[in-house]
């Protein structure tokens, strides 16, 4: 597959993240932010070609310390002090059922999160947590959807590409494949 490119990429159920070690589903306007800014290596993120919004696949340190939903609780709080939110909610905590996911073999437990968290404007932020401690691994997907923005505009020319949906995060959060361990080390 050719590298990815500043274009907008077509949906796929393949396109390959950390060097193809995984890979997962894209919405449609995902752009590579890396192709445009240096990215960490632990992460993958993409932008909306046309909105203000965010996809970061994140590779973390098991925080095996915190379990069940305060894990969840705990990453959505260190993203944010990282951030330098002036304010954080969580609205919600909920179990991801880890049958719907494509790393259920290989993921203990999972949890979705949705809250807010005022950086430089409020940013509705939507988490998915994949606990793989067999790879000493918390794996965080964080959809950043901001409000709206007024020079957004959805003239007929730009139609053909809305803004993300929460279905849209859950395809790639339930598409996310392992396809070679040792991107986590030797076992």
């Amino acid at each position: 597959m050719p590298a990815p490119s500043a274009r907008s990429m077509e949906p796929t159920r393949h396109y390959p993240l950390f060097g193809g070690a995984f890979s997962a589903s894209l919405p449609p306007g995902a752009l590579d932010v890396s192709d445009l800014r240096p990215v960490p290596d632990n992460q993958e993120v993409f932008c909306h070609r046309l909105t203000d919004q965010s996809l970061v696949v994140e590779l973390l340190e098991l925080q095996a310390h915190v379990q069940g939903e305060d894990a969840a609780r705990y990453h959505f709080e260190d993203v944010g002090g990282v951030q330098g939110a002036r304010a954080m909610q969580v609205d919600s905590v909920q179990p991801l059922p880890l049958e719907n996911l494509a790393l259920r073999s290989f993921c203990q437990e999972a949890w979705v999160l949705s809250g807010k968290q005022q950086v430089a404007k409020d940013v509705t932020a939507h988490q998915a947590l994949l606990r793989l401690p067999r790879y000493q691994t918390d794996l965080l997907l964080t959809f950043n959807d901001p409000p709206p923005d007024n020079r957004l505009s959805l003239g007929p020319e730009n139609l053909s590409l809305p803004p993300w949906s929460l279905g849209d995060f859950e395809q790639l959060v339930t598409s996310l494949t392992l396809h070679d361990p040792n991107i986590f080390g030797p076992p």
